[in-house]
């Protein structure tokens, strides 16, 4: 008997929307500066479609220094300005788009600032320890349940992380969404959080080496020139695919930049399966 292959079928309000779609980006750093340019370029071929495209608000409270320079998406001209509101700025001024800064972490006391909670549709994190995912999974998890229809319902958390020259790109689900029946397919509506899915790795996660570089020749001991962009470029590449294609046979993927190699992260059926890591 053949079995049917799992994949997850995209939510139906992100398949044909009504209004843009909501989009909280979780740190502004090396992977988050290369994120949001892609979502950028993402918005413009999505309105060119005739696709509502994409609204963005960006978090973080850290600000630029002089190590950022080169390896992040920041000019000498903002040293001292919040990451965040610099990005957006330069963003809003080559894009004509109205999407927003927030210099301050995502968390329960940032929440209260904002009527609705700060819900998006699609969460991104680009945050650079496993204390910050724990807590962002604490907050989303509240959603899983969550049986509102507003237009900015939680939906999706993609995660990416990485080190010197390796990295991951994670898609989960925000609870469990309602898949079409198929003879075809094996769809699967719930895709576990990074921290459900690797709770282990991330526990055990060396998390000390946290100390800011004076400069861009010590920030790059640290991590690869181009592995944010590469991070960045290839996880965008994963929401085209959940946007224009409607189906995603791979939740994810691991990546090592030193070895040119990437192995996908299949969607299945049963997430007690164990993954290797590339």
């Amino acid at each position: 008997m053949n079995t049917l292959t799992a994949v997850h079928i995209t939510d139906s309000y992100l398949v044909n929307p009504t209004n843009p779609i909501t989009v909280n980006l979780i740190g502004a750093g090396g992977t988050g500066s290369q994120m949001l340019a892609a979502l950028a370029r993402m918005n413009q071929a999505m309105l060119a479609f005739d696709y509502p495209g994409l609204i963005v608000t960006v978090y973080d409270d850290d600000t630029v220094s002089p190590a950022n320079l080169g390896r992040q998406l920041f000019a000498e001209a903002e040293i001292g300005l919040h990451k965040s509101v610099a990005l957006v700025n330069r963003i809003n001024r080559f894009f004509g788009t109205n999407w927003k800064a927030i210099a301050k972490r995502y968390d329960t006391e940032t929440r209260r600032y904002f009527p609705d909670g700060g819900k998006a549709n699609l969460y991104i994190t680009c945050v650079d320890n496993a204390a910050a995912r724990f807590e962002i999974a604490e907050i989303l998890g509240e959603y899983k349940d969550y049986r509102g229809y507003e237009r900015n319902k939680p939906l999706y958390w993609m995660d990416l992380g990485n080190s010197k020259d390796t990295g991951q790109v994670i898609l989960s689900t925000i609870g469990n969404l309602k898949q079409p029946a198929s003879e075809k397919f094996a769809p699967v509506g719930n895709l576990p959080f990074v921290t459900e899915t690797f709770k282990a790795l991330l526990e055990m996660a060396d998390t000390t080496d946290d100390t800011p570089s004076c400069s861009l020749a010590e920030a790059l001991t640290k991590q690869d020139l181009f592995i944010n962009s590469t991070l960045a470029n290839m996880g965008a590449s994963l929401l085209w695919q959940l946007f224009r294609e409607g189906i995603l046979p791979n939740r994810g993927f691991f990546m090592n930049l030193h070895d040119f190699r990437t192995q996908p992260l299949k969607v299945v059926c049963d997430e007690s399966l164990e993954y290797a890591t590339a």
